[in-house]
């Protein structure tokens, strides 16, 4: 009977597994008072995560749910709870109280109550005397396993685990280190994105135990950056399109990050991801552009792109100047999900291309060992993307090269371009859309070389054999291609 009863105690509660948690309640898209009761039941009716409310106290210690410091031009802890109780939301709603706010919680078992613990306006006293009622209101009802605290304020967090030791708790500043959370025995980082985005922050804070939660996240390029690299939760004023998002993922299906390069620096991208094929000779193709060394002339990270420029340049008894970047010898790698989001410039005799070439060339020299062309673009073709395969037996030299183009508007908008290879197959894709397939028949490595080692390469040529084909505008120069970032994902 005791089993029984233990067993059946530990399964009443069936917290959502996802990362999304709405901000201020699920208020957007509906139009619903932030902070609301109705946001948050529409929060748990979407199943989030969580539902994120903020709490302040009146002038006479009544604690209520409101984001800002004030409630319909009245300053909340300058004014007794009766004065807020002239006002309505626009629902209709009055501002609830913490404990109205925490009822309605509690009679759902799904959805997690993030408690944001409101910084005082008048002094750090008060702050801690809300953080104090805070959670006697929480132990009160009985709602300890609904409830997750945050707070701008470090000392209230600290306070919070002094109270509760077992609590889930998270900062939300940004200024404290990973490691200075963990011996504060806060459970969590709960940053502005932009704090991750610095090298390493978010493995780190994952080899100390801490979960990481980012606020506050609205765009898709931005949710799947974040659910890429693995964050725990994201906090978002559209939990909608983060679920949308969550169904996109590469992680849905597997997949799990191994490198990438999201071009958060300033300057050269980064040596350690990069080297850079350099001259001018054609490159097999009879191309006019000279490939320059790291030069930020042609290739330069800025607000986070990868902006590889070609110039209209006199170089070496070329024309032309551009870039080329490899990861070889940096990152090499075999078989995986290759995702690259860029956008492209406009203009006849440009061939920008996305592009994986064999590291040790493994079979002999091209086309023996292999191509993968992940997007390959015409300047002349201003609404096609190729993506080709080259082995001995298929290849544009003898006309037997298998690809297919796909019709879109590459120049004013990003686009994801992505392939997956396996040992049977490579699977071609623009924005999750499949258009193309390559399957190893089984006939040997004239048929079928993707069985070592490739190396991921950008670049823009001008000019050459088909790039160059109806001729060069030199008028469409300075020409860049912009590459938001690189993923290579393996399962």
């Amino acid at each position: 009977m005791v089993f029984i009863f233990t067993a059946s105690f530990a399964q009443k509660f069936n917290w959502n597994k996802n990362q999304v948690i709405a901000h201020r309640g699920a208020w957007k898209k509906n139009k619903l008072p932030e902070n609301s009761i109705a946001s948050l039941n529409e929060a748990v009716r979407l199943g989030c995560y969580g539902s994120e409310f903020d709490v302040w106290m009146t002038l006479d210690k009544v604690l209520v749910v409101n984001h800002d410091p004030e409630f319909q031009g009245l300053t909340i802890e300058k004014v007794n709870y009766a004065d807020l109780l002239t006002k309505t939301m626009s629902n209709g709603e009055k501002i609830p109280t913490l404990e109205n706010y925490l009822l309605e919680g509690k009679k759902q078992r799904t959805t997690k109550l993030i408690l944001e613990i409101k910084p005082s306006l008048i002094s750090k006293e008060r702050g801690i005397e809300l953080t104090n009622a805070s959670v006697e209101m929480v132990k009160k009802l009985g709602m300890l396993e609904w409830t997750e605290y945050i707070s701008f304020d470090y000392d209230y967090c600290k306070r919070v685990v002094e109270l509760l030791p077992k609590a889930k708790v998270a900062y939300l500043r940004g200024e404290i280190s990973a490691a200075q959370l963990k011996a504060d025995r806060l459970t969590g980082a709960d940053y502005h994105y932009s704090f991750y985005q610095k090298d390493g922050w978010i493995e780190n804070a994952h080899q100390l135990g801490l979960t990481v939660n980012a606020w506050t996240v609205n765009t898709a390029p931005e949710m799947q950056w974040l659910l890429a690299h693995q964050v725990e939760y994201i906090t978002t004023n559209e939990p909608e399109l983060l679920f949308e998002e969550l169904k996109k993922t590469p992680l849905a299906t597997g997949w799990k990050l191994r490198w990438s390069d999201e071009f958060n620096d300033a300057g050269l991208a980064l040596a350690k991801n990069w080297s850079y094929d350099v001259g001018g000779k054609g490159w097999g193709n009879n191309e006019l552009q000279y490939y320059t060394d790291a030069d930020t002339s042609n290739a330069k990270v800025i607000k986070g792109n990868l902006n590889i420029t070609a110039l209209k340049a006199a170089k070496d008894k070329n024309e032309y100047t551009s870039a080329r970047l490899v990861t070889k010898n940096r990152f090499d790698f075999k078989y995986g999900r290759v995702e690259v989001r860029a956008m492209l410039p406009k203009g006849r005799g440009l061939w920008p291309a996305i592009w994986a070439l064999p590291t040790e060339w493994k079979y002999g020299n091209w086309p023996k060992s292999g191509e993968i062309d992940i997007m390959e673009h015409v300047g002349y073709e201003p609404d096609s993307i190729y993506g080709t395969v080259h082995t001995e037996k298929f290849n544009h030299t003898i006309n037997t090269q298998v690809g297919k183009a796909l019709k879109i508007n590459p120049y004013d908008g990003y686009h994801v371009y992505a392939v997956e290879w396996f040992k049977d197959k490579i699977d071609f894709f623009i924005d999750d859309q499949k258009y193309l397939t390559f399957k190893n028949n089984g006939k040997g490595s004239a048929y079928w070389p993707f069985d070592q080692n490739f190396h991921i390469i950008l670049n823009m040529a001008v000019g050459g054999n088909w790039g160059g084909k109806k001729g060069v505008d030199d008028s469409i120069f300075p020409a860049t291609m912009k590459v938001d970032y690189v993923r290579v994902y393996q399962k």
